[in-house]
């Protein structure tokens, strides 16, 4: 019959979780939020003013940037970035074009207007081809 081996005693050491008492916990998550709402205070109290770039030339008076073109029409859609008025004279420039013409037709969703205010995604009738990206200024 074989021999049983003792084994050797080691302590074990129990994980004990201590529990904060919940007056204590709440206490905690009091002054959490107190020192957050402060930090918040100073940073936005520091944060610089912005400051306006400086326009490149030609864009002082930029309406708008072509979106799309549609030929057989001859109509190019631009988001307005401000007022344009039927009548108004109007230059176009991109990579190959480069013309001025006065604005005759104006629409929104098909329905004639006469006035685009800034923000307006408007339908403008062009005396010739133009591009996506091309830029529209006032004269």
């Amino acid at each position: 019959m074989p021999l049983k081996r003792k084994k050797p005693k080691t302590k074990a050491k129990k994980k004990v979780l201590k529990r904060k008492p919940a007056k204590l916990a709440k206490k905690k998550i009091v002054r959490k939020k107190a020192v957050k709402k402060a930090f918040k205070k100073k940073t936005a109290a520091k944060k610089p003013a912005l400051k306006k770039r400086p326009r490149k030339k030609g864009q002082a008076n930029l309406v708008g940037e072509v979106t799309h073109y549609f030929p057989k029409v001859r109509a190019a859609v631009l988001k307005a970035k401000l007022p344009l008025a039927k009548g108004d004279m109007i230059q176009v420039k991109g990579h190959t074009t480069d013309f001025k013409q006065k604005v005759t037709s104006m629409q929104i969703e098909r329905v004639p207007i006469e006035l685009a205010k800034k923000g307006d995604e408007i339908g403008l009738l062009v005396d010739s081809r133009v591009r996506r990206g091309d830029k529209v200024t006032k004269i």
